[in-house]
């Protein structure tokens, strides 16, 4: 690339992330939308969003990341990089308070500030990379132009301008003459200061430290009309100075240099990630850089977990239960059965979490994982039927998942999230099969939850797992998904649930904490769940 960049090591991402990223489809559905407004928060500055929606195109381009990444786990890299943010906050403020102000010599003077500490924040950027000595090749390209840059005439010349004129500035000493309503304002000429003479003679009346009565000033920096016509008057008095003071205004609007602001924003992508993470890795979760690759679909995952419900327990102190899987040769589809509330939507969401995650060239949550370079990710989940749309739930189903396989590729990831409930057991079992050999004559990668069990069974593409339960309580769910073949129990559990029947529902009528509720007459699906 021409310029350097700490997050695109392909000029075609860059391009993508310049020209704008709509939030994928799939965000909703595997909360990644969540993710992303805490990882932005407070960073509304910088406009991180399309960093972490754009998925890079080569491997290459994910180990340009984790390179970066990993230059950052050295402290002193890392508390170097927050403190030139820091600065550069500080100097945006500074400009954007300079362009509010309304008295032409208070407008100069604020800019002047940011120019010097834009100074400080290039200078201090240069001592922590020379310290540091980064391995990732976007840290050195970086390093490079920013030591060439401080070295540089522009750079150099702009800080001793500033100088210059500050020193002006510094210089300047007037005296205010208040008699009455009139103010005068005058050059200093020596005149004696009797102020030190004032409270050295109270001083010996001090007997103990007094209430303070002293008025502070607001937060607002404009002047009132007394305080800019003593300013006028005082550039009178010293014209060459608040000359100079406007020229270097003029000279210098464009003072940020490209490549230094561009660093700026890109670094946040990860100080934002190392601090979301980092609260969570602080409760004993971990995270880990994946093996990535764009051709073998041999994947798995160890100890990993939904990071966005990771987010939320972790703050409650909530205990967060990991997962592990795998798929090896020709496996491509996990197909996720098991009693309700016990762990199945979020394996789902987990594992096209990671795949998205993976994309970014960011750690994923686990202690190691094997992902697939995926195109885009696919999700259809669950949802309520829309009264307004007469058209129905399974036809609602239907369009989504055709729509979903004529985009679908073989790089695709899909997740699939209770799909045809509205029907009946046979005719699930018939549109799931037809599904599944769609997306597994497409060779794409796919998680499937269900209460389907025969769709476990498929054929030699497919792998079963099931959330599993305590054996001595079968109500009480362990939220661990683990492979193992389905019990043949998820249909009858689903019915038993939505007809009342499920075990902690009975308990509860027994014990009078529950109205009795008809279940009606008996219909096709009821019996099917039964025989189940």
């Amino acid at each position: 690339m021409s310029s350097p960049s700490v997050l695109f090591a392909d000029p075609r991402d860059a391009a993508a992330v310049a020209d704008g990223v709509a939030e994928p489809a799939c965000f909703a559905d595997l909360n990644l939308d969540q993710v992303v407004a805490a990882l932005t928060a407070g960073r509304e500055e910088y406009d991180l969003a399309p960093f972490f929606r754009h998925r890079l195109r080569t491997v290459d381009a994910v180990a340009h990341r984790h390179e970066v990444f990993r230059d950052l786990e050295d402290h002193a890299v890392a508390a170097g990089v927050d403190a030139f943010a820091r600065r550069m906050r500080d100097v945006r403020r500074r400009v954007r308070r300079a362009g509010e102000l309304r008295h032409p010599h208070q407008r100069d003077s604020w800019f002047l500030t940011a120019v010097e500490e834009y100074g400080t924040a290039v200078r201090g950027l240069v001592r922590v990379l020379d310290g540091a000595r980064p391995r990732s090749a976007g840290l050195r390209a970086v390093h490079e132009h920013v030591t060439g840059y401080a070295r540089s005439g522009a750079f150099t010349g702009l800080l001793r301008d500033a100088e210059d004129v500050g020193r002006g500035l510094a210089s300047v000493r007037y005296c205010l003459t208040i008699t009455g309503g009139r103010v005068k304002v005058s050059r200093y000429e020596g005149e004696a200061d009797y102020g030190e003479r004032v409270l050295a003679a109270f001083e010996k009346f001090k007997q103990t430290e007094g209430e303070g009565h002293l008025v502070g000033f607001g937060d607002h920096v404009a002047m009132n009309h007394v305080e800019e016509a003593v300013l006028d008057r005082v550039a009178l008095l010293f014209p060459e100075v608040f000359d100079a003071l406007e020229a270097f205004a003029g000279r210098h609007a464009a003072f940020l240099d490209e490549e230094v602001a561009r660093f700026d924003r890109e670094v946040q992508f990860y100080v934002a990630w190392r601090e979301f993470t980092g609260r969570i890795a602080a409760s004993g979760l971990s995270f880990c850089y994946p093996e990535v690759s764009d051709r073998s679909k041999r994947i798995g995952g160890r100890e990993v977990f939904d990071l966005a419900l990771a987010d939320k327990l972790v703050e409650s102190g909530t205990r967060v239960v990991p997962n592990d899987f795998h798929l090896e040769g020709p496996e491509r589809v996990l197909v996720v059965s098991g009693p309700n509330q016990g762990g199945k939507t979020t394996f789902a969401r987990t594992f096209g979490q990671l795949h998205h995650l993976a994309a970014l060239g960011c750690p994923v949550p686990g202690t190691g994982a094997r992902l697939f370079l995926c195109d885009r990710v696919f999700t259809h989940f669950e949802r309520g039927e829309n009264l307004r749309d007469l058209s129905g739930k399974l036809q609602d189903d239907l369009v989504r998942v055709r729509d979903i396989l004529d985009h679908a590729t073989a790089d695709s990831v899909i997740v699939m999230n209770e799909v045809f409930t509205s029907t009946t057991l046979r005719d699930a079992v018939v549109l799931g099969t037809r599904v599944l050999e769609r997306i597994i004559a497409l060779d794409a990668l796919c998680v499937c939850v269900t209460f389907v069990d025969e769709l476990a069974s498929l054929s030699g593409s497919t792998v079963s797992m099931v959330s599993t339960v305590v054996p001595d309580d079968p109500a009480t769910r362990t939220f661990r998904v683990v492979r193992r073949p389905a019990d043949g129990l998820s249909y009858a559990l689903a019915i038993a649930d939505k007809y009342g029947l499920t075990y902690e529902r009975l308990v509860a009528r027994i014990a009078g904490r529950a109205g009795v509720a008809g279940t009606g007459d008996d219909d096709e699906r009821t019996e099917e769940g039964v025989a189940s």
